[in-house]
C-alpha cells in the first residue's frame, strides 16, 4: 500500500488543533518536545511512514493550534485531552504513542485519564519532576520557574542556553546523522519557544499527575533514555524513576534528549524494535 499524507483541523474545548497524518500501517502518534509542532521531526516520520500511520500535531498554543485565549496556557490534563480527541477522530482502536520530553509527560496523563486510548507509550525522558523524591521535585520545579524569570528578563537569547543545560541538550548539535532537513530558527519557532517557556513550564510546575497510578495502568509504558543525555539532568533521572515505578527497564534511544531529530534513521530503527 502506498503511504498517504493528509492534514486536518479539529475543534476542541478552548482551542482548534492542527494535525497531520502520514504513512500506512498501525497508528503511531508522536507528541513532540519543547517548541516542536507537527512539522518537527519530519526526517523521523520519513523513516517510519512505510511501517506506521504517523500522526503529528501542533500542541495547543503552538503554530496552527490556536487557543481561544492565547494569554492562557494549557494544563497537562488539557494537553492529554487534546491527544485523546485527535486519536478518537482518527481511530476507534488503541494507538501507539511516542512522547518526547513534554510529549512523554502528556502521554503519562493520557494513559491514566483516557484508558484504552494508547496501547503502548514510549516515554522518552519525561519532564515530570513529580516522579522524583520530594526534595528533588521541588528543586527542579524551582529551576523551571527560574528559567521563566530569566526569559522575562533577557528573552530567548538569554534563556535558551540555560534551557539546554538544564535538559542536557548539546546546543551545537555536534553529534548528528548526516543530511538532516534544516530547521531554521524562524519567527514561528521563536513564538513557539516563547509559548513553551511561558506557559508549558507552568503546566509542568503545576502538574497533578498521580504517579502511583502509573503502575496500574493498562497502557504498556516503555521508559526511554537518550544514549548521550548526561545522567545528572532531571529528565534522565525522571525516565529512570518511571522505570522503577512501573517495574520495567529503561531503554536507550540513539542521540540525546532530542535524538528523534538528530538521529532520525537510527531512532526509527530502535522504535520499531521497541514497538514490535
Amino acid at each position: 500500500m502506498t503511504p498517504t499524507s493528509t492534514e486536518g483541523r479539529l475543534a476542541v474545548d478552548g482551542a482548534s488543533l492542527h494535525y497531520q497524518v502520514r504513512g500506512t500501517g498501525p497508528l503511531l502518534l508522536v507528541s513532540q518536545s519543547g517548541e516542536g509542532d507537527a512539522d518537527r521531526g519530519g526526517d523521523l516520520v520519513e523513516h517510519l511512514r512505510d511501517t506506521y500511520t504517523v500522526v503529528t500535531y501542533d500542541r495547543r498554543g503552538l503554530s496552527r493550534s490556536r487557543p481561544d485565549d492565547p494569554s492562557r496556557g494549557a494544563t497537562l490534563t488539557e494537553h492529554a485531552s487534546d491527544v485523546h480527541r485527535v486519536l478518537a477522530e482518527l481511530t476507534d482502536r488503541p494507538a501507539l504513542m511516542l512522547g518526547c520530553s513534554l510529549g512523554a509527560s502528556i502521554g503519562l496523563h493520557v494513559a491514566l485519564a483516557h484508558p484504552g486510548t494508547i496501547s503502548t507509550l514510549i516515554a522518552h525522558e519525561p519532564v515530570t519532576p513529580r516522579l522524583l523524591p520530594p526534595a528533588d521535585r521541588t528543586r527542579h520545579e524551582r529551576e523551571l520557574a527560574g528559567l521563566q524569570d530569566l526569559y522575562r528578563r533577557e528573552g530567548l537569547t538569554g534563556v535558551l542556553p540555560e534551557v539546554a543545560r538544564v535538559l542536557g541538550i548539546d546546543p551545537h548539535h555536534r553529534d548528528t546523522e548526516p543530511d538532516l532537513t534544516p530547521e531554521p530558527f524562524d519567527d514561528r519557532r521563536r513564538a513557539n519557544f516563547a509559548y513553551f517557556i511561558e506557559h508549558d513550564f507552568t503546566a509542568i510546575i503545576r502538574d497533578t499527575l498521580d504517579v502511583g497510578a502509573l503502575a496500574r495502568t493498562t497502557t504498556r509504558i516503555v521508559p526511554a533514555l537518550g544514549a548521550t543525555t548526561p545522567r545528572t539532568v532531571f529528565d534522565h533521572r525522571c525516565a529512570l524513576a518511571l522505570a522503577d515505578l512501573t517495574g520495567t527497564t529503561a531503554r536507550h534511544l540513539p542521540g540525546g534528549h532530542n535524538g528523534n531529530t538528530t538521529h532520525p534513521r537510527a531512532y526509527a530503527a530502535r522504535l520499531r524494535a521497541l514497538l514490535a
